[in-house]
C-alpha cells in the first residue's frame, strides 16, 4: 500500500508538471513555399484575458527585430476547441478572451532567411530561430515548454538542437527563455563528434558537401575546441553534457554566426568545396569562444534578456571585441594559419580603428551603446557612422590585442586574465559590470596597471604604443609618409568619378568640403574617367601638393582646392630581423598550447 501511494504521490506530481507545461506543434506541409503549420498549446490559465506574443529580439542580438510581421492565418480555441475572442492592440502581440483554462493558438509563419537571427523553411531544410517562429503567452515565461516537430514524410530530416530529447522528434525546455535560446536545424544533415572531458561537441553541416569534406574540415575544429578549452582551462558545464555546432554551408542560406548556451549558429553560402575549408573557420572560433566569454561570463546590462525591446550593454567590447581578439589567435595556435598570415590579417582590422575619426566621438563603451542601431538593424535614412562609429567588434579586438601584449610584457597574458574573470564570474555565472573587469585586472596585474589601461583606452579613447608593443613579439609597424593621400573614394559613371561615401572627418576631400554624390569632372584641368586614370594620376604627386578639382553637384559646377596629405594607411609584419628574445615571446604567444 505505501508503494501504490507513494506512486499515486508521484504520478500525482508528474500531472501537475505536465499541466503547467506549454506545447507546441511545428509541421511543414507548404515547406515548399517557406510556410511552417504551428499550434501553441498553453494549459491551466487563470487570467480571464491574456496576451500571445511574438518575440521583437533574438539572443546575442541587439536591435529589434520584427518577427510578427511573417506571421498570419492566427486562431485561438478554448478547450472545447471553441473558437475564442482575438483583438490586436500592438503589431506584435494577440489578446485573448473567453477562454475555459486553455488556449491554443495556431498561426501560419512564413519564413525564408536562414542566419542567426532568422529562419528559413524549404524543401530542403527547416532552420529555425526560435524568436522568429514561436510566439509565447505573457505570465508563463517560467513554465517548461515541450516541442514536437512534425517532419516530412519521406524527408530524411532529423533534428538537432540544444533542447533536451525526449524523442527522435519531441525536445523540452525548462523555461521560455532557453526555448528561444534554442535554434534547430531540421534536415538530412551529417554529423561528426567527439568527447572531451565527459562533454560531447558535436558538429552537424547541412548542405551539398561530402562526407570527405566534412571529416578535413572536422579535424580542424576539433583543434580549435581543445585551443580555446586551453585559453580557460576547461571547457564549460554544457546543459545535457553537449555542445553542437548547426551548420548551413550551402548556396541558399545568408552569412552568419550565432553564439546560444550550448549550441552556435553558423551559416554562410560559401560551402567547403567552395572556398569554406578554412574561409568560414573563423566563425568556428568566435562563436565557440563565446560559450565562455558572453554565454556564461556574461554583462550585467543584458540580465535578464528583453525579447520586448532593444538590448543595449556598456560591454561589448569585451564581449564581442575580445571574443573577436581570440578569432584569429585561435587559429593560428591550431595551426590553421601561419605567423606571417596572423600579422598579415591585423593590418585591415587595424587600419579601420585606428584611422577612424570616430575615437573623436564616442569611447568603447559608448561605441558597445550604439549595438541597437547597428547589429543587424535596418534603416532607411543616410547616417553618418563613417565618422562616428567604430564596430565594437573591431575596436575591442585591437584593444585586446594591446592588453594581452601590454601584460606580456610584465610576464603575465591576457589567457590568465580570462581565466580569472571566468573563475570569478563565468564558472558561477555571476554577471558582470565594466568596473568588475576592471577589478579583476587590477587583482591580477596591480592597480596602477588596471587603470592606466582603463582610463586612457576603455573610458576615453587613447591609442596604446603598438610600434613598442609589437616589437616586443617581432612585428614591425611602419606607414610611409611619402605616399600622397586625398580620401577620395571613386565610382565610374559616364559623366565622370563620383564620389562613393560620405568622406571621412579630417581627411583632405572633407576639407576641401567635397561629399557623397559629387562627380569629380576634372582634376589640375584634367579630366579623368576612370579609378584607373585617377591613380596614376596621384602616383604623379606627393604630400602636401595643392590641387584643383571642379565637379559637379546638383547640376552645377563647383570648383575647390584641395592638398594632399600622406596616407595614414599603417602597414604589420613579420620583422624580418628579429631579436631572440623576440621570437621567443612570439612563439609564446602565438604558439600551440
Amino acid at each position: 500500500m505505501r508503494i501504490f501511494l507513494i506512486f499515486c504521490s508521484l504520478l500525482s506530481l508528474s500531472l501537475a508538471s505536465w499541466a503547467q507545461t506549454n506545447t507546441y506543434t511545428v509541421s511543414f506541409d507548404n515547406a515548399v513555399h517557406h510556410q511552417a503549420n504551428i499550434t501553441a498549446h498553453f494549459p491551466n490559465i487563470k487570467q480571464a484575458q491574456v496576451v500571445v506574443r511574438m518575440p521583437r529580439t533574438s539572443p546575442g542580438r541587439y536591435a529589434l527585430h520584427e518577427f510578427a510581421k511573417n506571421v498570419y492565418e492566427v486562431n485561438a480555441v478554448n478547450g472545447k476547441g471553441e473558437a475564442l475572442s482575438i483583438r490586436r492592440e500592438d503589431p506584435y502581440s494577440w489578446t485573448i478572451s473567453g477562454h475555459d483554462g486553455t488556449v491554443t493558438v495556431s498561426y501560419t509563419l512564413f519564413a525564408n532567411r536562414a542566419d542567426g537571427t532568422y529562419s528559413q523553411i524549404n524543401t530542403a531544410h527547416a532552420h529555425l530561430n526560435m524568436p522568429a517562429t514561436f510566439m509565447y503567452l505573457e505570465s508563463t515565461e517560467a513554465r517548461p515548454i515541450e516541442i514536437e516537430f512534425d517532419l516530412p514524410k519521406d524527408s530524411q530530416w532529423k533534428v538537432a538542437t540544444q533542447l533536451k530529447k525526449i524523442s527522435d522528434t519531441r525536445y523540452s525546455a525548462p523555461d521560455l527563455y532557453y526555448f528561444l535560446d534554442s535554434p534547430t536545424e531540421l534536415s538530412n544533415f551529417k554529423e561528426r563528434s567527439f568527447t572531451v572531458d565527459g562533454q560531447t561537441i558535436a558538429f552537424v553541416l547541412h548542405g551539398p558537401d561530402t562526407q570527405a569534406d566534412l571529416d578535413q574540415y572536422w579535424k580542424q575544429v576539433q583543434a580549435l575546441v581543445l585551443q580555446e578549452k586551453a585559453v580557460f582551462g576547461s571547457l564549460p558545464n554544457f546543459d545535457y553534457g553537449r555542445y553542437t555546432f548547426l551548420a548551413c554551408y550551402d548556396p541558399n542560406v545568408s552569412g552568419d554566426g550565432m553564439e546560444h548556451r550550448n549550441s552556435t549558429i553558423l551559416t554562410t553560402s560559401r560551402t567547403l568545396a567552395g572556398g569554406g575549408m578554412q574561409r568560414n573557420l573563423g566563425t568556428v572560433a568566435h562563436e565557440f569562444f563565446h560559450s565562455w566569454n558572453v554565454e556564461r561570463i556574461r554583462p550585467a546590462d543584458l540580465e535578464p534578456f528583453d525579447f520586448t525591446a532593444a538590448n543595449m550593454s556598456a560591454s561589448l567590447w569585451f564581449a564581442e571585441g575580445f571574443t573577436s581578439y581570440y578569432t584569429n589567435l585561435m587559429l593560428r595556435r591550431a595551426q590553421i594559419i601561419t605567423d606571417s598570415t596572423y600579422a598579415q590579417r591585423l593590418n585591415g582590422t587595424f587600419n579601420y580603428v585606428w584611422n577612424s575619426p570616430a575615437r573623436d566621438f564616442f569611447n568603447p563603451i559608448e561605441m558597445s551603446y550604439q549595438a541597437p542601431f547597428v547589429d543587424a538593424a535596418t534603416s532607411v535614412d543616410p547616417v553618418n557612422r563613417g565618422n562616428t562609429f567604430i564596430s565594437y567588434y573591431s575596436y575591442g579586438s585591437m584593444l585586446g590585442l594591446a592588453l594581452d601584449l601590454s601584460l606580456r610584457q610584465k610576464g603575465l597574458d591576457l589567457d590568465t586574465y580570462f581565466r580569472k574573470v571566468w573563475e570569478k564570474h563565468g564558472q558561477n555565472e555571476v554577471a558582470y559590470t565594466v568596473n568588475d573587469l576592471e577589478q579583476v585586472l587590477a587583482d591580477y596585474a596591480g592597480n596602477a596597471f588596471a587603470k592606466a589601461y582603463f582610463d586612457s583606452y576603455i573610458y576615453k579613447s587613447g591609442m596604446p604604443d603598438y610600434d613598442g608593443l609589437f616589437k616586443t613579439v617581432g612585428l614591425r609597424l611602419e606607414r610611409n609618409d611619402n605616399t600622397p593621400f586625398s580620401g577620395l573614394r571613386l565610382t565610374e559613371t559616364a559623366t565622370g568619378l563620383q564620389i562613393a561615401a560620405t568622406t571621412t572627418l579630417h581627411t583632405p576631400a572633407y576639407k576641401a568640403m567635397l561629399d557623397k554624390g559629387d562627380i569629380i569632372t576634372a582634376i589640375d584641368d584634367q579630366e579623368l574617367m576612370t579609378k584607373a586614370a585617377y591613380e596614376q594620376w596621384l602616383e604623379g604627386k606627393k604630400p602636401g601638393d595643392k590641387v584643383s578639382v571642379r565637379y559637379m553637384r546638383f547640376g552645377e559646377t563647383q570648383e575647390t582646392t584641395l592638398t594632399l596629405t600622406s596616407d595614414p594607411t599603417y602597414s604589420i609584419a613579420l620583422d624580418p630581423n628579429p631579436s631572440k628574445a623576440a621570437l621567443e615571446a612570439r612563439k609564446a604567444w602565438l604558439g600551440k598550447k
